[in-house]
């Protein structure tokens, strides 16, 4: 069996101490270190261990600025047959909806039986991008996976709940998202650092996906960040010795006095 694999992956900056644009609401990644995204790096992990298995062919795709390059060249050495940059001023500030729809248009003009992305990305944290992906392409979707397999024209997923794990499963095509207990990445291979400069990067921009100036961006969003702030350190509790009694009675005086409950 060969069949098609897209995995989408994001370059995010290698920190949790992440600046905000306080007009444009946007990240601001000057001077900061840029990685692949952890758990889509998990995503491409299945989908080189069904290429090791099936024979399947693996492209990546990305969208953000040129340097967002690096990670392609990455997912090349990995093991990865094909990439994708998917890269223009008119895209800037795409909220998760209008980032969702552009990737799903590149998906469709791509090809794909099965698509894979991580569960959420470390910078938004907003876990949309992959379910939406497969809301804009009308296929099904099965989130927060930890273990996936293939049997015949069926994707079969273990799903992790808050509480349980769920075995789901689905007709091809469909769409993965993938968690960081799904697997553990293999390393880029020797094999293929020396040559991952000389590989193409197919370039989408608008040219070639050609949307509307007024769909995409932040122009586009339907969704805008009104006010970004960093928030601040708690105040400093106070401490009461007392009896249990006199502890209870402190209690319901202090929420009484904020009216957080009746004075019945």
């Amino acid at each position: 069996m060969s069949f098609r694999i897209i995995v989408f992956a994001k370059q995010v900056p290698d920190t949790t101490e992440v600046r905000v644009d306080p007009i444009k609401g946007t990240l601001i990644r000057d001077g900061v270190k840029s990685i692949m995204n952890p758990e889509d790096k998990n995503a491409l992990e299945v989908a080189l261990q069904l290429k090791d298995k099936y024979g399947a062919k693996v492209t990546v795709i990305t969208m953000g600025p040129p340097s967002a390059e690096a990670i392609l060249r990455e997912s090349y050495a990995m093991g990865a047959d094909e990439a994708v940059l998917i890269t223009d001023p008119l895209y800037a500030g795409s909220d998760t909806w209008v980032t969702s729809m552009i990737l799903a248009k590149a998906a469709q003009m791509m090809g794909f039986d099965l698509i894979l992305t991580g569960r959420q990305a470390i910078d938004g944290d907003t876990a949309q991008v992959g379910i939406e992906i497969a809301e804009h392409l009308k296929i099904p979707v099965i989130a927060y996976a930890v273990d996936l397999k293939i049997e015949g024209e069926r994707v079969i997923v273990t799903r992790e709940l808050d509480n349980t794990y769920e075995v789901v499963s689905t007709r091809i095509p469909c769409l993965v998202t993938c968690t960081k207990e799904l697997n553990k990445p293999r390393y880029m291979r020797v094999e293929n650092i020396f040559g991952y400069f000389d590989r193409p990067i197919s370039i989408f921009n608008n040219s070639v996906l050609k949307f509307d100036k007024n769909e995409v961006g932040l122009v586009g969003s339907p969704t805008k960040v009104r006010r970004t702030f960093t928030k601040g350190p708690k105040e400093q509790g106070t401490i009461f010795n007392g009896t249990a009694d006199e502890a209870a009675e402190l209690i319901l005086s202090k929420l009484k006095a904020e009216k957080l409950i009746s004075e019945q």
